[in-house]
């Protein structure tokens, strides 16, 4: 399931990040500290997300939180 399914408040794991082999997007969302194993929570839902990783959050769009794979903890 990708970020956009998540359920608010809810902690999950990072299981994948494929951003279709943009490499500039990828390491973008790396610096973020969005990779693989990383802990993830959506704080809120509208138009966009907001994400908390590693105690600091963030605003993504939806195409983002498409790239975004998790998996429930």
């Amino acid at each position: 399931m990708t970020l956009n399914d998540a359920v608010l408040e809810k902690e999950y794991t990072i299981k994948n990040v494929d951003t279709g082999g943009d490499e500039e997007i990828k390491s973008f969302l790396f610096s973020l500290g969005c990779y693989s194993g990383e802990g993830i929570t959506v704080v809120d839902k509208h138009r966009n997300l907001v994400v908390s990783i590693k105690d600091a959050r963030y605003n993504i769009d939806p195409e983002l939180a498409g790239a975004i794979e998790v998996q429930a903890v």
